[in-house]
């Protein structure tokens, strides 16, 4: 390509969305209202208490495939928390992260419909954890989110949760670059 197209091209190509192929997003739960608004928020601090850690990485390195890692320390011991992508960003009501985000979205809403609402739709996965109340743990599909589609992560209680049902939404992480 002559050099004075090649400079002439250079400024477009500044201006296209980079898709950064590994996405790390690491922080420490804070309440939702802190001063500075937070990446992760706890909203039940008895199972994600204030200062835990969550880190995730979210790899899109191979064509048409998204993988999800995750890990936390600090939070509630001996507890199984359900992970799912979600559509809308981290906020002080828990609800404001959005349904689960989903490939093909299911025209109804709540989205209950087996043929949507299921783990090769959904990026969701189960994070465990031990004595010391750390965990990790892995899923992933079989496709890319929509750019702009999926914002968060969002962690229920799961079971057992005490004071909580099971799908209560107890902490949430904005993600980096998740599309």
């Amino acid at each position: 390509m002559p050099a004075p197209l090649a400079a002439a091209l250079l400024p477009l190509a500044l201006l296209a969305p980079a898709v950064v192929p590994v996405a790390v997003t690491e922080a420490d739960f804070d309440p939702a209202t802190a001063f500075v608004p937070p990446v992760a928020v706890s909203h039940a601090p008895d199972l994600v208490p204030y200062g835990s850690h969550v880190r995730a990485v979210v790899d899109r390195s191979v064509p048409g495939r998204t993988v999800l890692r995750m890990s936390v320390a600090g939070v509630a011991s001996g507890h199984a928390f359900p992970v799912h992508l979600h559509t809308g960003a981290c906020g002080a009501d828990p609800a404001a992260s959005g349904p689960h985000y989903q490939d093909v979205v299911d025209p109804v809403s709540p989205s209950t419909d087996p043929a949507y609402a299921n783990d090769r739709n959904e990026l969701r996965l189960t994070l465990r954890t031990d004595g010391r109340g750390a965990g990790s743990a892995a899923a992933a599909v079989a496709w890319r989110p929509r750019p702009g589609g999926a914002r968060s992560l969002v962690l229920h209680a799961g079971d057992p949760a005490g004071a909580h049902g099971a799908a209560d939404r107890v902490a949430c992480v904005n993600l980096e670059g998740p599309e």
